[in-house]
């Protein structure tokens, strides 16, 4: 077989329903991927597996495999997810309850050992916030999951699997696995594993590589509702050609594919348990129609470090929205929040306050003169943010400002989690695949976890050129422009596009550029201070820019912009999926010559 066609049916734990069948009945496939498990996912199957404990795993998997069982058992169709979320072998026990209620004869193999909830204790010590550095203490932990590899996979399939269930690995190992398998790839096949890392985070969120949320929609998508699933076709030494099933919506551009590379990554070495990927040696070409080659990938050992995803209960918060309508908007939200504290029995420890300006001078609508006042309560008595809380907004309707009204009735506070990431030698972490007929395999940790892979993959390759050589051209007013080039202030997503997204508490926005032109203008231009003038909120907090010149593209992190994760933020975006756009909205300088 000269190439691999491994197809993606889910990015998430609530993706599109039909996506199984889509992929499967479109066009050909040999392996169907599917990623469910998001940060805040782990919480909500927490949630699911403490009212049924046979529970915990993302039961839509199993709703779309009923109608196509059938058909990937005739065809021989491999199918790797991580749908196992929280509970690995119960997702298996499913699944072959599934094919048998069917008259299937299926095998089933699952991958377990990333719950490390039962040693917490144990490795307490030495699960320090990787971010912020805070020991964890004595806090309550709910689910502590690491990151597994591939090689579980690969040993599964390997010894006969169709169906690979895992709980948390890598999103890319549901891709690397497979080919590492089929292909016979040793553990330090470095260069191929890293292609494979590549074409895994391509697919991980689905549609998103087909023209789903995208900047250019309307100029390189022909199609945009309903967009296929992508489908990747990998050669033996990992290169791939990124693709779609012919017919189905969407679109795959050298665009569509280099804004999935830029979700959520940190800098140009991609840190995984089985391979440190380069990302700054892809390279993207159009192949033809909806088709684009990565090549070029490089990749090293692994850290012998794996990442550990910890939840836990911050506690229980609240939130009332008051509407301010026409003149002396801030003043009226001073009035409101002066009775608010007023009214209230006992103050919550945290009370925060955003005064969302969506009123405008002269409205042509009621509507349109309104703004918000939005009220956040957090505290770890539940008492304090419930209706003791609600009750005294709602208290102030008679005795506040002018117009006064809310959103929303009084409600009872909600539980919330925060996230904590951490990392832990891969030595403690044991990685057991239970293959198809019961049989228990360790999977023994790549090779070449050393120190000196650690100092490797925390640098630049020497033979990436440097980012000096377009900061070169910056004019002496700094801002990536020589003085003597004309330019128009416009705003920065008419040259640009972007995407962002979460980290935990950090969030991340890829910026990327369609010509050589104006990717030499992004290099040159958006440094540290740039971005700040971008984004004001960035004050206070540590702010990474990572240049990747072979993708005419750079990658910001804004550490701790989302608090302490997705189920812990108070902002309205609370995983940065639109920062991007905002951020492509402001107005900056130009060169003319790049706009036409």
């Amino acid at each position: 077989m000269s190439v691999l066609r491994v197809a993606n049916c889910s990015g998430f734990y609530g993706d599109r329903a039909s996506a199984l069948s889509e992929v499967l009945n479109d066009g050909p496939v040999d392996v169907v991927t599917g990623d469910y498990l998001a940060e805040l996912t782990m919480l909500i199957l927490f949630r699911t597996k403490a009212k049924n404990p046979s529970r915990g795993y993302a039961s839509s998997f199993l709703r779309q495999l009923e109608p196509v069982l059938g058909t990937i058992t005739d065809r021989g169709t491999t199918v790797v997810v991580n749908a196992g979320g929280l509970a690995p072998h119960s997702c298996a026990d499913a699944v072959r309850a599934l094919a048998a209620a069917l008259g299937l004869d299926l095998a089933v193999a699952h991958v377990e050992g990333d719950d490390l909830l039962p040693r917490v204790d144990e490795l307490r010590d030495r699960l320090p916030h990787l971010d912020t550095g805070e020991p964890l203490g004595d806090r309550g932990v709910l689910t502590a999951n690491a990151y597994l590899g591939a090689w579980g996979i690969a040993s599964a399939l390997s010894a006969g699997a169709q169906v690979v269930v895992t709980g948390r690995v890598t999103d890319a190992s549901l891709v690397v696995g497979p080919c590492a398998s089929r292909f016979g790839w040793t553990r330090d096949d470095w260069d191929r594993l890293a292609a494979a890392t590549v074409v895994g985070h391509v697919l991980e969120c689905g549609t998103q590589a087909t023209g789903g949320n995208y900047s250019f929609w309307r100029e390189e998508v022909a199609c945009p509702v309903h967009p296929g699933f992508p489908v990747a076709e990998v050669d033996a030494d990992g290169g791939a050609v990124i693709t779609k099933h012919d017919g189905t919506g969407g679109a795959v551009t050298v665009g569509t594919v280099t804004a999935q590379l830029l979700y959520e990554i940190g800098g140009p070495a991609y840190l995984g348990p089985d391979v440190v990927t380069r990302f700054d040696s892809i390279e993207l070409t159009d192949d033809g129609p909806d088709r684009v080659r990565i090549s070029g990938v490089r990749g090293g050992p692994p850290t012998g470090q794996v990442k550990v995803a910890l939840n836990m209960l911050g506690g229980f918060r609240n939130r009332m929205e008051l509407v301010l309508t026409g003149l002396d908007v801030e003043a009226k939200a001073d009035f409101a929040l002066a009775g608010l504290r007023d009214a209230l029995p006992v103050e919550p420890a945290v009370l925060e306050t955003t005064l969302v300006r969506l009123d405008r001078p002269d409205a042509a609508t009621h509507e349109q003169a309104a703004a918000l006042l939005r009220v956040t309560v957090k505290d770890d008595d539940p008492q304090k943010v419930g209706r003791a809380f609600s009750s005294a907004a709602v208290e102030l309707a008679l005795a506040s400002y002018p117009g006064f009204t809310l959103t929303s009735p009084p409600g009872e506070g909600t539980p919330y989690g925060v996230y904590w990431p951490a990392l832990v030698d891969a030595a403690e972490v044991e990685h057991v695949v239970v293959h198809a007929d019961g049989r228990r395999e360790a999977v023994p940790h790549p090779p070449g976890a050393t120190s000196e892979a650690r100092s490797t993959a925390a640098g630049v390759s020497s033979d990436v050129p440097a980012r000096a050589a377009a900061a070169s051209d910056r004019g002496s007013d700094g801002d990536g422009v020589s003085s003597d080039v004309p330019t128009r202030r416009v705003p920065l997503g008419t040259v640009v596009g972007a995407r962002s997204g979460d980290k935990g508490g950090n969030a991340n926005v890829g910026f990327w550029a369609r010509t050589d032109d104006a990717a030499a203008w992004l290099l040159g231009w958006l440094d540290e201070s740039a971005f700040r003038a971008l984004l004001p909120e960035a004050d206070g907090l540590a702010v990474e820019v990572h240049p990747l010149p072979n993708l005419r593209a750079v990658n910001v992190v804004v550490h701790g912009l989302l608090g302490e994760g997705v189920a812990s933020s108070t902002r309205f975006d609370p995983q940065a999926k639109g920062l991007g756009e905002y951020l492509r909205s402001r107005l900056v300088d130009v060169p003319a010559t790049l706009l036409g």
